[in-house]
Order: structure tokens, then C-alpha cells, then sequence
């Protein structure tokens, strides 16, 4: 399989998966050795390695943001990386707000081996990913 295909099916079986929430797919797309690279000022912000700690950083997320995929706008695929555009709603001191981000992808041995997470408004992610968890209260 030529390199751009294998990176078009890693990242279209992942988006699929994702829009599916179907979670061990997307636990199964991530390479023993994947890499996450969070940007920004917050206290998940850093290089986080190995699938046990990049699956503990996305339970952090999901625990501060109480994150929702609401779309994933386009899968791109090129010769050395794939990536998605994804929407995801965050809730935030009792409001909801929507984040618009990309991931970047590298694939080896047909699985997702490196990630690097661009937010559209890092500022905002930040002040959440900073803050408390949501309450669950109603």
C-alpha cells in the first residue's frame, strides 16, 4: 500500500470511528507508541507519549470539557500527513461553547502515530482546560 493510502485509510477508519463513538475503533487506530502535541498554556499543554498516557490526557479533556464531537468537517490526506477538521462543543462555567479544531496526523504501520492539536481559539481552550471540571449539577 502506497504511503498516502495508508495515511487516507488510518485516518478515515479514526474519523468514521469518531463520528460513530464507537471507542475501541478509535483505542485501536492509536499506534503503541503514539505521540499527542497539545499546544498552548494550560496544564495539559506539552508532548505526551505512549498510547497509556495519551489515553489518560483524553480522559483529562473529556473530564474538564465534558467534550462533544458535533461534526467533523473534512478528512485531508497528503503524501506525508493526514488530518481532520473537527467541531466538538465544550461546556465551561455553565455555558456551552463550540471549538473548531484540527488534527494533524502522522501514520506508521497503518495506525495513527503522532497527533498534533491545533485549536481555532487556544485562548479559550486554555481558560477551560485551566479551569475546573464542569459540574454535573443541573
Amino acid at each position: 500500500m502506497r504511503e498516502t493510502e495508508q495515511i487516507a485509510a488510518a485516518v478515515t477508519r479514526y474519523a468514521a470511528a469518531w463520528e460513530a463513538n464507537d471507542l475501541q475503533t478509535m483505542v485501536d487506530s492509536y499506534h503503541d507508541e503514539v505521540i499527542f502535541h497539545y499546544f498552548g498554556r494550560n496544564p495539559l499543554a506539552g508532548t505526551h507519549r505512549g498510547k497509556a498516557a495519551c489515553l489518560a490526557v483524553l480522559r483529562q479533556v473529556r473530564d474538564k470539557t465534558s467534550r462533544k464531537l458535533l461534526a467533523i468537517r473534512d478528512v485531508l490526506v497528503g503524501e506525508h500527513f493526514g488530518a481532520i477538521i473537527a467541531v466538538e462543543q465544550f461546556k465551561h462555567q455553565g455555558k456551552t461553547v463550540v471549538v473548531e479544531r484540527l488534527l494533524r496526523y502522522r501514520v506508521q504501520d497503518g495506525n495513527l502515530r503522532e497527533c498534533w492539536v491545533c485549536d481555532e481559539d487556544q485562548r479559550l481552550v486554555d481558560d477551560i482546560l485551566s479551569g475546573p471540571a464542569p459540574s454535573c449539577a443541573p
